[in-house]
């Protein structure tokens, strides 16, 4: 039994992020600091919010409840957050492919609750593989995507806008294909 336990133990910090952390997923390091930029930008404009962070494999990666955001939001962030990254859009984008008469009319009632408006936002490395995606809310429509996006310009500081825009360009496309 000394020999199952010692090959289950989970590695140490040192080296925990190449045994067990895939390469190019999203680091507890960049999760941070999308938080941090959203919680900035949320206080800039003076509004709790619900930020939920998921990675590629929609497993929530980080979370936070400002002092004062709505119990009821929760699930809402979360939620924007999974369906960013199950459509690999903003959920802006699906909104209004959701309406009736719409191709995808009635999606939201798949995958156990989706959310088709604004607030949730995909992320993308470098490279432009989809690492995750980020989910707010906690104030009007408009204000939940901002923040959101906010978390997102701090990834993309390494150059990612030009990735942002081509998401746009490939939206686009979809909806045109629709």
């Amino acid at each position: 039994s000394t020999l199952i336990a010692s090959k289950m133990a989970a590695p140490d910090m040192a080296t925990a992020l190449d045994v067990l952390q895939l390469s190019g997923d999203l680091t507890t390091a960049a999760v941070e600091r999308i938080l941090k930029a959203c919680k900035a930008k949320a206080a800039a404009i003076n509004t709790p919010m619900n930020i939920a962070v998921c990675d590629a494999h929609l497993e929530t990666k980080g979370f936070l409840r400002m002092d004062g955001a709505w119990i009821g939001s929760i699930d809402i962030a979360m939620k924007k957050a999974r369906t960013a990254r199950d459509f690999n859009m903003d959920t802006r984008d699906i909104g209004p492919l959701c309406q009736p008469g719409q191709p995808l009319y009635g999606i939201e009632h798949s995958n156990q609750g989706l959310i088709t408006f604004g607030g949730g936002v995909i992320l993308k490395n470098a490279a432009g593989t989809v690492i995750g995606a980020i989910g707010v809310s906690g104030g009007s429509v408009e204000q939940d995507h901002d923040v959101a996006a906010a978390g997102v310009r701090c990834v993309d500081a390494a150059g990612g806008e030009a990735l942002r825009e081509a998401t746009a360009v490939a939206t686009t496309a979809i909806e045109a294909a629709l």
